[in-house]
């Protein structure tokens, strides 16, 4: 692959690759996605008129053979290490966002994790604290 990404690309990236592992993407997780990428600090300097070309980068990417690990690798290399527990918690919420995570989601978190090098005692904290964000009363 050649070229680079930006470190707000990276992260657009793992929230495109947890919201289409399932094989199609919600409407409540590219809600999600967008309302991520209008709050958080880590998008601040990021053009909003930009995410659905990004995403459609990333998807283009995932499309051929290995595309997976490949996007993985290189948000592995654009990612400052203080920035990947970033970017799985982005890819928790994506996940939590319907309110229903399933198997598919757990290994792509699973592949994540690893492919991050995040350790398993953080990322369970942050999949705890999106189960607790995300109880229904």
């Amino acid at each position: 692959m050649s070229g680079t990404i930006s470190t707000e690309q990276a992260l657009i990236y793992v929230m495109v690759m947890m919201s289409g592992v399932e094989g199609r993407i919600k409407p409540e997780e590219l809600a999600e996605i967008d309302l991520l990428v209008r709050s958080l600090p880590a998008f601040k300097d990021f053009d909003r008129a930009r995410l659905a070309t990004v995403a459609q980068e990333c998807g283009d990417m995932l499309q051929v053979k290995d595309g997976m690990q490949t996007v993985i690798a290189l948000v592995r290399e654009q990612l400052p290490s203080r920035l990947r527990e970033t970017a799985y918690a982005l890819a928790v919420e994506v996940a939590a966002s319907d309110l229903a995570v399933g198997k598919e989601e757990l290994r792509f978190l699973a592949i994540l994790r690893d492919g991050l090098s995040l350790d398993k005692l953080t990322t369970a904290a942050i999949e705890k604290s999106a189960i607790a964000r995300y109880q229904t009363i």
